[in-house]
């Protein structure tokens, strides 16, 4: 196709070829500053970790830093460690997922009802969001307290446990002090996305299935959920990935501990780099939950799409 800036003697006059390359580039142009902070801030950093868990590197040891292969996985297939901390991070990512959809979903429902002050209410339920996980991991410790935290001894005067103990030194109970915080921190993530989600059906429909004589569950269950499933599906996959990888409450509360009870994937990570300063075969667990995330992620896409096709 001629691109003519005019005529001469008639015949259309091609612009020039730098005039043509910069109009070609120009949309590229516009995304580069974008493009190029992507690349620096997200895909390099990317590529050296996975390097990294090719490589020999210990911070301590100034003769590391050479390729080694595989050996990390290898030592990483054989370590047992890894495979309580994988197991550690399905019951804490599945715990905390499935209670904060919950609770989320609850406080959705009843924030979509109309009455006197709920802008504050719904101010006060997102408050927990706002606050720094480092900040909230230390306020559950100081909770979790037996010595000067209130929750021990609720538990302790409601018959659950026979004296006020260290609920997060207990290898039995400890995992659910993150739990319970993380649950805490993360339902207004749900609150927030099922509310909005809440408010885009139409409220036709409540209406004729009220006038057909359908109650309260037949309503839910026939138009909420099927309204609310793709944001769910969406909102139980980004919190998954999340709290994968979310190491805070725990390194914070209970430090892995006692005895590798509350050692997640992602705080296994933070022990390999920071404490015990070695760095490639952090790297490489890394790698591996990266990869464990990804098919995740294909599964809950392709189930998602799966079921969109069949509607």
């Amino acid at each position: 196709m001629m691109i003519a800036v005019g005529t001469r003697n008639g015949h259309p006059v091609r612009k020039p070829w730098l005039t043509r390359l910069a109009d070609a580039s120009e949309p590229y142009l516009y995304s580069a500053p974008s493009l190029i902070l992507i690349v620096a801030v997200m895909l390099v950093p990317l590529v050296i970790g996975i390097s990294y868990a090719f490589r020999d590197i210990q911070l301590l040891n100034p003769f590391s830093g050479g390729f080694i292969g595989i050996e990390h996985f290898r030592a990483l297939s054989h370590d047992a460690a890894f495979y309580g901390a994988l197991k550690n991070t399905l019951w804490w990512t599945g715990a905390s997922v499935l209670l904060q959809f919950f609770f989320g979903l609850i406080l959705a429902l009843l924030l979509d009802k109309p009455f006197w002050g709920r802008g504050l209410v719904q101010a006060l339920v997102f408050l927990p969001w706002a606050v720094p996980s480092f900040l909230a991991g230390l306020n559950w410790a100081w909770l979790f307290n037996p010595v000067i935290g209130p929750i021990p001894h609720w538990l302790f005067g409601l018959d659950v446990m026979s004296q006020p103990g260290n609920i997060l030194s207990d290898p039995q109970y400890a995992m659910w002090g993150p739990i319970v915080a993380n649950v805490w921190w993360g339902i207004p993530f749900f609150a927030i996305t099922l509310l909005a989600a809440l408010q885009a059906i139409p409220r036709d429909l409540y209406e004729a299935a009220s006038i057909d004589g359908a109650n309260w569950f037949q309503r839910f269950f026939s138009i909420t959920l099927p309204f609310l499933a793709p944001t769910i599906a969406i909102t139980v996959l980004l919190r998954t990935v999340w709290i994968s990888n979310f190491a805070d409450l725990i390194v914070v509360m209970t430090g892995g501990g006692p005895a590798d009870r509350t050692q997640i994937v992602a705080s296994y990570i933070f022990t390999q780099a920071f404490k015990a300063l070695d760095f490639g075969y952090a790297s490489a667990i890394a790698l591996v939950l990266l990869v464990l995330l990804l098919a995740y992620s294909m599964i809950i896409i392709l189930l998602r799409q799966t079921l969109l096709n069949k509607d």
